[in-house]
């Protein structure tokens, strides 16, 4: 089951949660980051991310058959730190688009993984936030392309903090969904 891959490995989502708050605050304090800094900010947040979410969806592929979703959203993001290092002195608005790309991408993931979970636990409403924060800030992003990376730095780094928070919470429910689950399992053979 998903809860288990994601209770198991809560720690790694965590971790997630932990780099995007990161990213998000190097962002906010230094409001004169040049774009290739941020260009290469990115790269970096994109690659980390992926590279976790493509460990927890392999460390949990026999438990879940659709541990692909959680494969796809680690390629996706791997594909967009690749293609920064790749050309670091991409244009505002190309970076703009690869970030808002991935941020729909990741965040229907996300979504289609909560509705997905909802029989499974309980709280999955965090990770629908984190999918819904996610599409609603690629959206918005994509809307406003002409106004390059730099333009709407305060509104990717809010994004960051916003969707580490969101993962955090979710690290820390989910390290009881194992728990719950054996509970619900053992009340249920009891009956």
């Amino acid at each position: 089951m998903f809860a288990n891959i994601l209770s198991r490995y809560w720690w790694m989502t965590l971790l997630r949660g932990a780099f995007w708050i990161f990213f998000g605050i190097i962002v906010f304090t230094q409001p004169a980051i040049t774009l290739v800094t941020l260009t290469l900010l990115f790269g970096v947040i994109f690659l980390i991310d992926g590279i976790l979410n493509v460990f927890n969806a392999v460390a949990g592929r026999k438990e879940q058959e659709n541990w692909w979703l959680l494969l796809l959203a680690g390629f996706a993001g791997i594909g967009v730190g690749i293609l920064t290092f790749m050309n670091p002195a991409l244009t505002g608005l190309a970076l703009v688009f690869y970030v808002a790309i991935w941020a729909i991408a990741t965040g229907l993931l996300e979504i289609v993984a909560a509705i997905r979970l909802r029989k499974e636990i309980r709280g999955e409403f965090w990770l629908v936030l984190a999918g819904l924060v996610s599409v609603a800030f690629g959206v918005l992003v994509m809307a406003r392309p002409g106004q390059g990376a730099l333009a709407v730095l305060w509104l990717i780094a809010a994004y960051a903090v916003v969707f580490g928070v969101s993962l955090i919470i979710l690290a820390f429910r989910a390290r009881g969904f194992t728990k719950h689950l054996e509970h619900t399992a053992g009340m249920a053979s009891a009956h």
